[in-house]
């Protein structure tokens, strides 16, 4: 008996993300939103490179590019607006994509939308509310109301994915609590047209009398935002046109008809108590609330989505027990606080209001660029929380270890033209060896019982290190490093095997005799296999 859909809370990026990533491992998905259309709010702006390798997984990486511009980081200005330095990134094409990308929301949303759209068992309800939420014994049974409309209607559904952000239904009908802070500071952001910026990265001018950030997009598009004194405007409400003329005029000269959007907004800085309940997950701001000045917000949600939707996937399929669920929240709740306290903390640096604290802040970091590790601190952005999975599906304690894949390019046998890694490695588990002989793989394989039936769930691939050739081995692929980014990724690995998750994050580092305890996590991503499939075949 096939289980029934999925169900996805929110067609946002963040919804929309996840549905496809779903669609893509064969998951039929339902998605409601209880607006008629997707959003023409101004929100999101910026994608980072982990986010274009989600959506390459769900085969869209090359459609959202079309629409970004391939950015190099941010450029910070101190109090006079004289440039301090540019923050590129640890470094260019890490993950196979530039580190940072502009776009504009409602194009996201769009070209999102027509992809899932155009995938098979995907229902698609806009105008569409959920109204409440039942746990069943093999599934939930969701209430749906037209909206606007009294007649409502029950769906049963597999997992219900919160996506339905800051506000969200389904945390409040669990009753889910947020802990953090409400700020009380009111920005005014304006997406304009017709503008001359074409920069390639965003600039936070750091001006105590007006802290700004300036984000130049595609066509003539532009992000402004300006941090508004008391008395200039209140948060939910539209500015009136000439306010955005008299903050924008430093930049640029503006007639209305070239304002897209804006609003007066404040942000929260808080995270839901707890992500699953249930049948129910939170992702995306349902999640967590983050000030928008590391431009991680959207990002977050789409780390969550990559996260926690194959494992959805692979317990919907039948291949993993329930209990993989469960490790959604450790893996990425830790970073996702983090990184809402470095936003704040950016902010309160950044965009301070105080005289004596941007002069402070403008000599440190001039202090800092003095010195070479200074200067990589800030340039490499290494300020910025790094996302690790410390508890969750991970075994042992390599430096590698919960940090994630870089995605180099590799040379891959017969042809060796150059390929991006994540093409070889494929949707799900893989096995790298690292300049491993064939008699430990054959050891490795026994004792993780990947020597049989249950070998084609795991990819595995030899990887040649040292500017060797790969060589190929009847059921193992094989890479060659192309460029060099392939042996600095893997080279304290040598002799050993790499366990890879399908979110390309490193679950293991170990050797042939090192086997137990990647064992034992194998078995809780399988174990329920063997009982789904005879549960189906009844």
């Amino acid at each position: 008996m096939t289980p029934p859909p999925v169900l996805v809370v929110g067609a946002g990026p963040v919804g929309l993300t996840a549905a496809n990533l779903l669609a893509a491992r064969g998951v039929p998905v339902v998605l409601v939103e209880r607006n008629a259309a997707t959003s023409d709010e101004a929100k999101a702006i910026s994608l980072d490179d982990e986010s274009l390798r989600t959506l390459q997984a769900a085969g869209l990486a090359d459609t959202v590019l079309e629409i970004v511009v391939p950015g190099t980081g941010t450029r910070y200005y101190d109090r006079k607006s004289r440039p301090l330095f540019h923050a590129r990134g640890p470094e260019p094409y890490r993950l196979g994509y530039p580190f940072k990308n502009q776009f504009a929301q409602p194009e996201l949303e769009k070209v999102l939308l027509d992809a899932l759209r155009a995938r098979t068992g995907v229902d698609i309800r806009f105008g569409t509310e959920l109204t409440d939420v039942a746990d069943a014994a093999d599934g939930a049974v969701a209430t749906l109301r037209e909206t606007g409309g009294d007649a409502e209607t029950q769906l049963a559904v597999s997992w219900v994915l919160g996506c339905d952000g800051g506000r969200s239904t389904i945390r409040e009908l669990r009753g889910i609590d947020m802990t953090g802070t409400s700020h009380r500071e009111v920005w005014l952001v304006a997406d304009t047209t017709g503008d001359d910026h074409d920069e390639r990265y965003g600039m936070h001018h750091g001006r105590p009398d007006r802290p700004t950030v300036i984000v130049p997009g595609r066509d003539g598009r532009c992000r402004y935002e300006f941090r508004l004194r008391p008395g200039e405007g209140d948060g939910g409400t539209r500015p009136d046109f000439a306010t955005i003329e008299r903050l924008v005029s430093p930049y640029r000269s503006i007639t209305p008809d070239q304002v897209e959007r804006c609003t007066n907004y404040t942000f929260n800085a808080v995270v839901a108590d707890r992500w699953r309940d249930g049948r129910c997950f939170l992702l995306g701001d349902a999640a967590h609330m983050m000030p928008p000045f590391a431009g991680q917000g959207l990002n977050s949600g789409v780390r969550d989505a990559a996260n926690l939707v194959w494992k959805v996937a692979e317990v919907w399929h039948g291949r993993a027990d329930e209990a993989v669920l469960d490790t959604y929240e450790p893996e990425r709740r830790p970073h996702a606080a983090a990184m809402v306290a470095f936003s704040e903390r950016l902010g309160r640096v950044v965009m301070t209001t105080s005289p004596a604290r941007g002069a402070l802040r403008d000599a440190t970091v001039r202090a800092l660029l003095a010195v070479p590790w200074g200067r990589r601190y800030l340039r490499e952005m290494r300020f910025r929380p790094r996302a690790v999975h410390e508890a969750g599906l991970v075994a042992g304690r390599h430096r590698l270890t919960g940090t994630q894949l870089p995605q180099p390019r590799v040379l891959v046998p017969p042809s060796l033209h150059p390929r991006p890694l994540d093409e070889v490695l494929g949707d799900g588990l893989a096995l790298l060896g690292v300049n491993v002989p064939g008699s430990a793989w054959d050891r490795v394989l026994r004792a993780l019982s990947l020597d049989g039936p249950a070998a084609g769930r795991v990819a595995l691939v030899d990887v040649a290190l040292d500017e060797r050739l790969p060589r190929p081995h009847p059921g193992r692929d094989a890479v060659a490093d192309a460029d060099g980014r392939l042996q600095a990724a893997l080279a304290s690995a040598r002799g050993r095997f790499v366990l890879v998750k399908p979110d390309r994050y490193i679950a293991a580092v170990f050797s042939p005799l090192q086997t137990a305890p990647v064992a034992r996590l194998l078995a809780q991503c399988a174990r329920a296999e063997h009982g789904s499939a005879e549960r189906r075949a009844g």
